[in-house]
């Protein structure tokens, strides 16, 4: 059994401890572990912030393999808590990192999201820059739940190609449901395989990783100064969710801080 990082209470998310490095050393021993099956969920302010509002998402942050801090504020919040060693596990470096570390050593990918086409320039980019990566598959999937008929074809996919990492390029709240409930749904899918499957979801990164969408530079990443970036490049679609969702978050988590209110961590 591997043992969980210690988590830092975000708004009652529990966020995993974690730096680059050890994220990724976390991610091989569950892939390497016989029968092992969990998900990932990369959060910032935004993932936090629709937890408040949607108790059973906030319980699948805090059921999670991992939950990384994807944005800043995570980071800062693990400091403030005692945990110097926390660091950004950016989605869209963790899945790089993966990848490149995974290369010649046989680990198998699946790729699951984004829109038409998006997938298929995902994976040729990334063959690309990582020419002995092993892509098993991919799927594009519907604007909409799979139907009984696609789940139970994704799952005999899974079943029959194995891989050890699903990455799953969807939104939040979407891709956390999505890969909970796959889980929840077949609990017996990686039980008599000789390793295991994480599934990682990482949102934007198809999108990234394809060349479609501009990432902000990084000195404003690790400022936590990405969001105003994707709001110049998105302002009619991002606006408002960074807006209020800003907002929303600094006046919880000064009330957390100075312990006016307690979040606990619900699973």
């Amino acid at each position: 059994m591997i043992k969980e990082p210690s988590r830092s209470n975000v708004l009652g998310v529990g966020v995993s401890a974690l730096n680059m490095p050890l994220a990724v050393d976390y991610l091989f021993q569950g892939a390497d572990q016989p029968g092992q099956a969990g998900f990932v969920t990369i959060t910032g302010v935004h993932g936090v912030v629709e937890s408040q509002s949607d108790v059973e998402l906030k319980k699948i942050h805090n059921r999670s393999y991992l939950t990384t801090p994807d944005g800043m504020p995570m980071v800062w919040i693990g400091w403030l808590n005692g945990l110097s060693h926390m660091d950004r596990v950016y989605g869209p470096d963790l899945m790089l990192e993966i990848l490149a570390r995974s290369e010649n050593s046989g680990h198998k990918h699946y790729l699951f999201g984004g829109s038409d086409g998006v997938v298929d320039l995902l994976v040729e980019r990334l063959v690309r820059k990582f020419p002995q990566v092993n892509i098993v598959g991919k799927t594009t999937p519907p604007f909409r739940p799979l139907t009984d008929e696609e789940e139970e074809m994704l799952i005999g996919e899974l079943a029959e190609k194995k891989p050890h990492f699903l990455w799953v390029g969807l939104s939040t709240p979407k891709q956390e449901r999505f890969m909970h409930d796959l889980f929840a749904k077949y609990p017996d899918l990686t039980k008599d395989w000789d390793h295991g499957l994480i599934m990682l979801g990482v949102g934007a990164a198809f999108d990234f990783h394809a060349g479609l969408v501009k990432q902000a530079p990084y000195w404003m990443q690790r400022s936590g100064l990405e969001w105003f970036f994707r709001t110049c490049m998105e302002p009619r679609r991002l606006w408002r969710r960074y807006a209020v969702s800003n907002f929303y978050f600094l006046t919880r988590i000064f009330s957390q801080i100075m312990k006016i209110r307690n979040y606990p961590l619900l699973k």
